[in-house]
């Protein structure tokens, strides 16, 4: 039975985000969707996996409450078993991509009231065909972005995306060029775009529908490598067998596209391992993760993320 994945997101008034939360759950549940959804009063962020025909019920099912209806859907093929998640997980937050900052008027995103032009596939693409000058700027975490990034990108050291206000000063550079803050689907860099804009940078666009939308339409032109994505498949491929392979392993430096968890399974940091390093009892995230292991076996890792 062919499935799908959906990716998506929407800034929008939710009132009662426990009520809202139990009604998609409720939805999901009987539906046989699994995936993450998370609610908060600003709106929803989610990715859910399921059949065909359930995926296209739950579209129409968040598109008929008010304020939902303009959604811009990321659709791609799911896994055969339909194992790209372990379960339905639908909680409520206080933002639905933490930046974290101190909530006040002068700091505050909200990007119903404040975000960046929206930038369409096809003109960052013409953009970059004539060469003109813009200045993309990465919003991922650093794991995310060794494995695959735009081509002369700037590549800012974000271990959280909640950090973004530390990374300002190194991006103040670029204040009065024009940019385009870019993320997996999109969510983060409405918010990115917004806080920018706050601090002063004169041109700032988001790219509409993240990453995920301009390699579905351009594979292979301007992004290199996979991209990561929040799920069972850990990355996603475009381009064909002839694509770039940028990524390399943390441990040995050979090229891979392979990911692991810390084997201490109290940290959650991920990292690139080939598998031969993996299997050499390698994929540790620093020394202090290698000794707890080594010291505590109860903290071995007791999965990978691919």
């Amino acid at each position: 039975m062919k499935r799908e994945i959906l990716l998506y997101y929407k800034y929008a008034n939710i009132r009662n985000p426990e009520k809202f939360a139990a009604e998609q759950r409720a939805f999901c549940e009987a539906h046989g969707l699994k995936g993450r959804i998370i609610v908060a009063k600003e709106g929803v962020n989610g990715t859910l996996e399921g059949t065909v025909a359930d995926t296209k019920v739950y579209r129409e099912f968040l598109n008929s409450k008010p304020g939902f209806k303009k959604i811009h859907w990321k659709i791609s093929e799911g896994t055969k078993d339909g194992a790209a998640f372990p379960r339905l997980s639908v909680k409520v937050r206080s933002e639905i991509v933490s930046l974290s900052l101190e909530k006040s008027a002068e700091t505050d995103v909200d990007p119903r009231k404040v975000t960046g032009k929206r930038l369409s596939p096809e003109i960052l693409k013409e953009w970059l065909d004539k060469g003109e000058k813009v200045t993309i700027i990465d919003m991922r975490n650093d794991y995310e972005h060794k494995v695959g990034h735009f081509e002369g990108s700037v590549l800012p050291p974000l271990k959280n995306f909640r950090d973004l206000s530390k990374i300002l000063p190194k991006l103040s550079k670029y204040k009065n060029e024009r940019v385009v803050p870019v993320c997996t689907g999109g969510v983060r860099c409405e918010k990115a775009s917004g806080y920018l804009v706050k601090n002063g940078f004169k041109d700032v666009y988001q790219l509409d529908g993240g990453i995920v939308s301009f390699m579905e339409k351009y594979p292979g032109k301007y992004f290199k490598g996979a991209l990561y994505v929040f799920d069972g498949r850990v990355t996603m491929h475009f381009g064909g067998k002839d694509r770039e392979v940028i990524g390399r392993c943390s441990f040995c430096d050979v090229k891979t596209e392979e990911y692991a968890d810390c084997t201490n399974q109290d940290c959650r940091s991920q990292m690139l391992c080939c598998v031969d390093c993996r299997e050499a009892d390698r994929a540790y995230c620093s020394a202090k993760c290698k000794k707890i292991v080594h010291t505590n076996p109860g903290a071995r890792s007791r999965s990978v993320a691919k």
